[in-house]
Protein backbone atom coordinates (compact mmCIF):
# COMPACT_ATOMS: atom_id res chain seq x y z
CA UNK A 1 0.00 0.00 0.00
CA UNK A 2 0.97 3.23 -0.49
CA UNK A 3 -0.25 6.23 1.16
CA UNK A 4 0.06 8.83 -1.38
CA UNK A 5 -1.53 6.84 -4.38
CA UNK A 6 -3.93 4.34 -2.75
CA UNK A 7 -7.31 4.90 -1.11
CA UNK A 8 -7.24 4.76 2.91
CA UNK A 9 -8.86 1.36 3.94
CA UNK A 10 -12.02 1.40 6.56
CA UNK A 11 -12.65 -2.37 5.94
CA UNK A 12 -10.94 -5.34 5.04
CA UNK A 13 -11.28 -8.93 3.59
CA UNK A 14 -11.29 -11.85 5.38
CA UNK A 15 -11.99 -15.03 3.62
CA UNK A 16 -14.17 -13.51 0.71
CA UNK A 17 -16.59 -11.13 3.54
CA UNK A 18 -15.66 -7.60 3.53
CA UNK A 19 -15.80 -6.32 7.36
CA UNK A 20 -15.53 -2.71 8.52
CA UNK A 21 -12.64 -1.71 10.35
CA UNK A 22 -12.13 1.36 13.07
CA UNK A 23 -9.68 3.00 11.12
CA UNK A 24 -9.51 6.09 13.50
CA UNK A 25 -6.00 7.01 14.65
CA UNK A 26 -7.83 6.37 18.90
CA UNK A 27 -8.51 2.65 18.10
CA UNK A 28 -5.17 1.68 16.93
CA UNK A 29 -3.95 3.41 20.10
CA UNK A 30 -5.92 1.45 22.29
CA UNK A 31 -5.07 -1.53 20.43
CA UNK A 32 -1.28 -0.12 21.14
CA UNK A 33 -1.60 -0.28 24.65
CA UNK A 34 -3.53 -2.91 24.72
CA UNK A 35 -0.53 -5.00 23.67
CA UNK A 36 1.94 -3.70 26.13
CA UNK A 37 -0.50 -4.26 28.58
CA UNK A 38 1.55 -7.47 31.23
CA UNK A 39 -1.57 -7.53 33.10
CA UNK A 40 -3.78 -9.44 30.53
CA UNK A 41 -2.97 -12.28 29.13
CA UNK A 42 -2.19 -13.16 25.02
CA UNK A 43 -6.20 -15.04 24.51
CA UNK A 44 -8.00 -11.73 26.22
CA UNK A 45 -6.21 -9.54 24.47
CA UNK A 46 -6.48 -11.30 20.84
CA UNK A 47 -10.57 -10.53 21.92
CA UNK A 48 -10.41 -7.41 23.01
CA UNK A 49 -8.20 -6.31 19.68
CA UNK A 50 -10.97 -8.16 17.96
CA UNK A 51 -13.74 -6.07 19.97
CA UNK A 52 -11.93 -2.34 19.24
CA UNK A 53 -11.40 -2.86 15.78
CA UNK A 54 -14.85 -5.11 14.38
CA UNK A 55 -17.90 -3.77 16.71
CA UNK A 56 -20.31 -4.51 14.51
CA UNK A 57 -22.73 -6.99 16.68
CA UNK A 58 -22.79 -8.85 13.40
CA UNK A 59 -19.38 -9.53 13.62
CA UNK A 60 -18.75 -10.62 17.56
CA UNK A 61 -20.18 -13.85 16.90
CA UNK A 62 -18.46 -14.72 14.03
CA UNK A 63 -14.40 -14.01 15.85
CA UNK A 64 -15.07 -18.34 17.50
CA UNK A 65 -14.71 -19.43 14.20
CA UNK A 66 -11.44 -20.46 13.52
CA UNK A 67 -10.58 -19.42 10.22
CA UNK A 68 -12.44 -16.13 10.54
CA UNK A 69 -11.29 -15.39 13.75
CA UNK A 70 -7.28 -16.18 12.26
CA UNK A 71 -8.15 -14.07 9.62
CA UNK A 72 -9.27 -11.05 11.60
CA UNK A 73 -6.38 -11.12 13.60
CA UNK A 74 -3.80 -10.88 10.10
CA UNK A 75 -6.17 -8.11 8.56
CA UNK A 76 -6.33 -6.16 12.11
CA UNK A 77 -2.26 -6.63 12.73
CA UNK A 78 -2.10 -5.67 8.34
CA UNK A 79 -3.93 -2.39 9.08
CA UNK A 80 -2.12 -1.68 12.34
CA UNK A 81 0.74 -1.73 10.34
CA UNK A 82 -0.13 0.25 7.64
CA UNK A 83 -0.50 -2.17 5.20
CA UNK A 84 3.23 -2.48 5.52
CA UNK A 85 5.02 -5.84 5.14
CA UNK A 86 7.95 -5.36 7.72
CA UNK A 87 10.33 -8.05 7.64
CA UNK A 88 9.95 -10.61 10.54
CA UNK A 89 12.37 -12.94 11.71
CA UNK A 90 12.06 -16.07 13.51
CA UNK A 91 13.97 -17.23 17.00
CA UNK A 92 16.16 -19.56 14.65
CA UNK A 93 16.24 -16.44 11.95
CA UNK A 94 17.83 -13.69 14.68
CA UNK A 95 20.88 -12.74 13.61
CA UNK A 96 23.92 -13.62 15.86
CA UNK A 97 24.80 -11.38 18.64
CA UNK A 98 21.24 -9.38 18.08
CA UNK A 99 18.96 -9.17 21.00
CA UNK A 100 15.50 -8.38 20.64
CA UNK A 101 13.95 -5.54 21.31
CA UNK A 102 12.40 -5.46 25.21
CA UNK A 103 9.48 -3.30 26.03
CA UNK A 104 11.68 -1.24 28.15
CA UNK A 105 13.43 -0.35 24.81
CA UNK A 106 10.04 1.54 23.50
CA UNK A 107 10.99 4.93 22.75
CA UNK A 108 7.51 6.41 22.84
CA UNK A 109 4.36 5.02 24.75
CA UNK A 110 0.71 6.79 24.44
CA UNK A 111 -0.70 6.90 27.72
CA UNK A 112 3.17 8.35 29.04
CA UNK A 113 3.95 11.10 26.53
CA UNK A 114 -0.03 11.71 25.55
CA UNK A 115 1.51 15.65 26.10
CA UNK A 116 4.25 15.66 23.98
CA UNK A 117 2.14 14.19 21.53
CA UNK A 118 -0.51 16.33 21.45
CA UNK A 119 1.70 19.54 21.51
CA UNK A 120 3.57 18.16 18.86
CA UNK A 121 0.07 17.83 16.24
CA UNK A 122 -0.63 20.59 17.49
CA UNK A 123 2.13 22.78 16.79
CA UNK A 124 3.71 21.23 13.63
CA UNK A 125 0.27 20.51 12.08
CA UNK A 126 -2.58 22.80 13.67
CA UNK A 127 -4.18 19.33 14.32
CA UNK A 128 -6.19 19.86 17.90
CA UNK A 129 -6.21 15.40 18.16
CA UNK A 130 -8.79 15.91 21.20
CA UNK A 131 -11.24 17.72 19.59
CA UNK A 132 -11.13 16.19 15.86
CA UNK A 133 -13.63 14.20 15.24
CA UNK A 134 -11.52 11.43 12.26
CA UNK A 135 -8.38 10.94 11.79
CA UNK A 136 -6.88 8.03 9.97
CA UNK A 137 -4.47 5.85 11.63
CA UNK A 138 -2.43 5.61 8.69
CA UNK A 139 -2.39 9.45 8.09
CA UNK A 140 -1.62 9.85 12.16
CA UNK A 141 1.45 7.22 12.22
CA UNK A 142 2.56 9.02 8.96
CA UNK A 143 2.09 12.73 10.47
CA UNK A 144 4.17 11.04 13.26
CA UNK A 145 7.12 9.83 11.13
CA UNK A 146 7.31 13.65 9.84
CA UNK A 147 7.47 15.21 13.09
CA UNK A 148 9.92 18.01 13.12
CA UNK A 149 13.38 17.16 15.18
CA UNK A 150 12.95 20.14 16.98
CA UNK A 151 9.61 19.26 19.01
CA UNK A 152 10.23 18.28 22.50
CA UNK A 153 8.95 15.12 21.99
CA UNK A 154 10.90 13.83 19.12
CA UNK A 155 13.78 15.53 21.32
CA UNK A 156 12.82 12.82 24.19
CA UNK A 157 12.40 9.84 21.75
CA UNK A 158 16.15 10.42 20.45
CA UNK A 159 17.27 10.95 24.29
CA UNK A 160 15.63 7.70 25.29
CA UNK A 161 17.23 6.02 21.97
CA UNK A 162 20.36 7.23 22.24
CA UNK A 163 23.14 5.11 23.34
CA UNK A 164 25.80 6.02 25.52
CA UNK A 165 29.45 4.82 23.61
CA UNK A 166 32.88 4.93 25.36
CA UNK A 167 33.88 7.68 22.32
CA UNK A 168 31.64 10.48 23.95
CA UNK A 169 32.90 13.02 26.00
CA UNK A 170 32.42 12.99 30.04
CA UNK A 171 29.99 15.97 29.76
CA UNK A 172 27.67 14.35 27.02
CA UNK A 173 27.84 11.03 28.62
CA UNK A 174 26.63 12.80 31.65
CA UNK A 175 24.32 14.74 29.87
CA UNK A 176 22.16 11.55 27.85
CA UNK A 177 22.52 9.62 31.01
CA UNK A 178 20.65 12.35 32.91
CA UNK A 179 18.23 12.90 29.69
CA UNK A 180 18.25 8.97 29.72
CA UNK A 181 16.93 8.68 33.71
CA UNK A 182 14.67 11.88 33.44
CA UNK A 183 12.38 10.96 30.28
CA UNK A 184 12.70 6.93 30.78
CA UNK A 185 9.20 5.46 30.57
CA UNK A 186 8.43 2.64 33.22
CA UNK A 187 9.15 -0.96 32.72
CA UNK A 188 6.13 -2.68 30.59
CA UNK A 189 7.52 -6.16 31.09
CA UNK A 190 5.67 -9.09 32.73
CA UNK A 191 7.58 -10.52 35.92
CA UNK A 192 8.34 -13.81 33.87
CA UNK A 193 10.01 -11.62 30.82
CA UNK A 194 11.88 -9.55 33.72
CA UNK A 195 13.09 -12.76 35.19
CA UNK A 196 14.15 -14.23 31.76
CA UNK A 197 16.05 -11.11 30.75
CA UNK A 198 17.94 -11.25 33.98
CA UNK A 199 18.98 -15.13 33.83
CA UNK A 200 20.03 -14.22 30.22
CA UNK A 201 22.59 -11.60 31.23
CA UNK A 202 24.42 -14.60 32.92
CA UNK A 203 24.50 -17.09 30.37
CA UNK A 204 25.98 -15.86 27.79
Amino acid sequence: MNILIDYLPESVEVNGAEYEINSDFRTSILFELLMQDPEIDETEKALSAIDLYFNNESNKDKRFDTNIFKGLIDAMMWFYGCGKEEAKQSKDEEIEGEEPVRHNELIYNFNFDDEYIYGAYLTQYGIDLNSIDYLHWWKFRAMMKGLDSELQFVKIMGYRAIEITSDMSKSEKKHYTKMKKLYALPDLRTEEEKERDFASTFCM
